[in-house]
């Protein structure tokens, strides 16, 4: 019985069967940037990306299996029985796409997440292949977010498969190519939204975390909309400075060794692991929240500098 609803959960994993539509919009979007003059690609950084794309798919193939157990052997205590219907497919998307919000903001603003998820911000180029960058240490924790809802009553089927229908959509809001959609930004996280999220300027940073939706961003205060003065500039504060993806990985975890050994406070210790990236013990924090604040506060000073002239 256990083997049967585990190969039946398996089966729904369409990221995976996705792959050779990425590879042909990958292809696509390649021969527009080179007939347009777009510039949209680096051959070693696009490498990189598909190397950890790669490695991302056969941790997967190791984590998802014991998720896929976990939520089989928890939904044996679900609490609710939900009839198989298009109404539960329905809630269950909004549900899966309010955690998703809730995993991504968190895996920004807590350091040792952000160690495992800046991979996927370190390219300092925005196509398809970036979408691939994914994390080899994400896939470990991940699915911790969402294991409560075989306990609600939600099929461990219906989970995966939800969640990798929005992995696919999620695929196609890295490219530049895509400019304003119109309506569909009111409600949708959209490529113009997720350049803003992969921007490395402070204005943009922890922002638009949504996955299919936006409007989680606009009810948490996390929105920020892209703005044709100010370009998005991909990348991390910090450049990686490296097409390797082993460093690439190491790079945030080595940075949080750094700093555990300025300090011998256990505190100061924990903080450093689990507090905001860019916390200081020293007080010269650059957490991009307080240089947002500063920079608001900055431009209101501005401009009532203006008014009085």
């Amino acid at each position: 019985m256990i083997t049967e609803t585990y190969d039946e959960v398996g089966k729904v994993d369409a990221s995976v069967y996705a792959i050779p539509i990425y590879i042909f919009f990958i292809l696509l979007e390649v021969v527009l940037s080179v007939r347009r003059n777009y510039n949209l690609y680096h051959i070693k950084d696009s490498f990189a990306s598909l190397s950890m794309g790669i490695g991302s798919v056969f941790i997967g193939f190791f984590t998802k299996t014991l998720y896929i157990f976990l939520f089989i052997f928890i939904y044996q205590y679900r609490i609710f029985e939900f009839q198989h219907s298009w109404i539960t497919f329905g809630v269950l998307f909004f549900i899966d796409d309010f955690i998703f919000y809730w995993y991504h903001r968190l895996s920004h603003e807590i350091r040792i997440l952000w160690a495992a998820h800046m991979h996927h911000h370190s390219s300092e180029f925005f196509n398809f292949t970036v979408a691939l960058r994914q994390s080899w240490g994400a896939p470990f924790y991940k699915f911790i977010f969402w294991a409560w809802l075989p306990f609600l009553g939600f099929s461990p089927v219906s989970i995966f498969l939800v969640n990798s229908i929005s992995l696919i959509y999620q695929f196609f809001l890295h490219t530049e190519i895509i400019k304003n959609m119109g309506w569909v930004e009111f409600l949708f996280n959209t490529p113009s939204h997720h350049r803003v999220h992969h921007a490395s300027q402070f204005k943009y940073l922890d922002k638009n975390h949504g996955g299919v939706l936006i409007i989680w961003d606009k009810i948490f205060g996390t929105f920020e909309k892209e703005d044709e003065n100010d370009y998005p500039k991909y990348g991390i504060t910090v450049p990686v400075n490296t097409y390797n993806p082993f460093k690439i990985v190491l790079h945030e975890f080595k940075n949080i060794w750094f700093d555990l050994k300025e300090t011998s406070n256990w505190k100061y210790q924990l903080k450093y692991v689990f507090y905001k990236p860019g916390w200081r013990h020293d007080g010269n924090d650059v957490e991009p929240k307080l240089l947002q604040k500063e920079m608001k506060k900055k431009n209101k000073n501005i401009k009532f500098n203006l008014d009085e002239n």
